[in-house]
């Protein structure tokens, strides 16, 4: 059993496959090009082109170090970069907004430091920079200091409508911090 498009609009571009027209179609997951031979034939693509990493604007006061091309600004998936102008074929790449370090260690593995990050929604966290071997993160923003309950070597800092305070960034702990 066949479950019908939620709309489909007509096209006139005939499917590589069998010959017969594709049309719009709309799925669970938005928008496609498919065949009107569906499901004879299975044939589809993305409605619209991967527009991932197109280019803003040119800079031509910057040169590739690989390959000494002229440096562009992109728009890309997750904000704007800077990278070569042969780019993905030449794949230098330069980050515009560069995480911000806090200087507080770690304190799951000590030895790495929290660096100040953007989720791909746009919201803040803070993850340890040796992220593949710590996995270390918190949502709320890191201040140095030690939890008077459970000795654990750092705080975080908790806003509320009732102001902002210090609670320890344990997860099992979580107590507020009295600051003298």
């Amino acid at each position: 059993m066949t479950k019908p498009a939620i709309f489909a609009i007509k096209r006139h571009e005939s499917c590589p496959e069998c010959g017969a027209e594709l049309v719009i179609r709309s799925g669970r997951y938005g928008a496609f090009l498919g065949c009107s031979a569906y499901p004879e034939c299975q044939y589809h693509r993305p409605l619209k082109a991967q527009i991932d990493g197109h280019i803003i604007k040119e800079l031509p006061e910057l040169s590739c170090p690989k390959c000494q091309a002229v440096q562009v600004l992109r728009q890309g998936r997750y904000g704007m970069f800077i990278s070569c102008r042969h780019y993905p074929a030449c794949d230098h790449t330069e980050v515009i907004d560069k995480p911000d370090e806090t200087a507080i260690n770690c304190p799951q593995c000590t030895q790495g430091q929290l660096l100040q990050r953007k989720s791909r929604y746009g919201k803040l966290f803070y993850a340890c920079n040796r992220y593949p071997e710590c996995q270390f993160s918190l949502n709320t923003k890191p201040v140095t200091g030690e939890c008077a309950y459970c000795h654990y070597p750092l705080l975080t800092e908790q806003r509320s409508s009732k102001g902002t305070k210090l609670c320890c960034a344990s997860k099992i702990c979580r107590k507020p911090v009295l600051v003298e």
